[in-house]
């Protein structure tokens, strides 16, 4: 397995470690609740070094990406970041990514999971075009601070004005006197940064974020907290709400698709699916009683099946259980009652809206 620039810090200090897409990464420290809840209440400090990190030179740099991302990146000017899609002919997600743009060049943010996929693809989809990718993932580090108290921990270690970014922006500097990209985005539903350095400086900045972080309640979180946090936040993962077989504008992420401007592989797909609603829309659901639902349970409205749960967990901020999943549009209301299978019983079960969780704006 790859092991990030962090690996040793996380076994030294009770990190549980599994793997995750190639990546030993750890799980958890304490308990998944008390990280949870450390990142909405104060600020929690993530390895997410296991994410791909793709740079992108030469003059066709942006054309190249404009064809291959479903969004419009012709448009994105310097300090921005773009959430966009990369899909196949037929429209199928092949990943959900970020995309900066900085003076010199573009950078990709891939889920681990696919990294080794959707470089293959690019690089066949690239053609004659004048541009270069490179793998940067293995020889640096990036890290995830999130949470209420982000800013005010990460301000005093970096040179940028963190309160004048944008959400959604992305700013080149230094953060404990090291070169370092940061950038206001995240994946918990919190304001915070993600920042990424050489993975020889990764250990000097996690550690100093760790010991500043001390008196406010931050904490190293691990994956299982990640995917709570996102679970609340209704942020899609890829290989749960996202594959192949699902196109964006099912996946209710229209936000990320740029039907009316230039062209990109999977477009024509996604035209034909914007004239017919899709059959299925992606869904919330609260559970009565503390069971969770699990990947894969059958949705059912009485004995008809209506659906399919894509992620299930213990939402710790609610303290119920909640699911997200596929149901055909006819059941897809706010409101509506349904029945989830699972182990031979039917878990009680209602549409909420999305998302379950959302931060008060400052």
């Amino acid at each position: 397995m790859h092991q990030t620039a962090l690996h040793d810090w996380h076994a030294a200090h009770g990190g549980r470690m599994v793997d995750f897409a190639g990546w030993e990464m750890p799980i958890q420290y304490t308990s998944i609740i008390e990280e949870h809840q450390a990142v909405r209440q104060a600020a929690g400090l993530f390895d997410i070094a296991h994410m791909g990190r793709l740079k992108f030179t030469g003059p066709d740099a942006c054309a190249l990406l404009d064809r291959l991302l479903t969004n419009d990146v012709t448009q994105l000017e310097a300090g921005q970041v773009r959430y966009s899609l990369v899909c196949n002919a037929s429209g199928g997600i092949l990943d959900d990514v970020l995309v900066y743009r900085f003076d010199d060049c573009y950078r990709l943010v891939v889920n681990a999971s696919n990294r080794e996929k959707i470089v293959e693809w690019i690089s066949a989809h690239t053609g004659d075009a004048d541009a270069v990718m490179s793998d940067e993932t293995v020889g640096s580090c990036m890290m995830a601070l999130q949470g209420p108290e982000a800013l005010g921990q990460l301000q005093p270690l970096t040179e940028i004005g963190l309160s004048a970014m944008k959400y959604f922006s992305v700013a080149e500097s230094s953060v404990c006197g090291v070169p370092a990209i940061v950038s206001r985005t995240g994946y918990t539903g919190e304001d915070g940064f993600e920042v990424t350095v050489e993975g020889s400086a990764g250990l000097t900045v996690w550690e100093s974020l760790i010991d500043a972080g001390g008196d406010i309640g931050l904490r190293p979180c691990g994956l299982g907290a990640r995917d709570t946090l996102r679970l609340e936040a209704a942020m899609p993962l890829y290989g749960h709400e996202l594959d192949e077989s699902t196109d964006p504008l099912t996946a209710g992420l229209a936000f990320g698709v740029k039907l009316s401007a230039g062209d990109f592989i999977g477009k024509a797909a996604l035209l034909e699916v914007q004239k017919t609603p899709p059959d299925r829309r992606r869904i919330g659901l609260t559970l009565e009683g503390r069971r969770i639902a699990r990947e894969g349970a059958s949705i059912f409205d009485g004995e008809r099946p209506a659906g399919t749960v894509t992620s299930g967990t213990f939402s710790p901020t609610l303290n119920r259980p909640i699911a997200m999943g596929y149901v055909t549009a006819d059941k897809a209301a706010p409101g509506t009652a349904l029945e989830i299978g699972q182990r031979g019983k039917r878990l009680q079960a209602e549409i909420v809206p999305l998302p379950f969780y959302a931060r008060s704006r400052r």
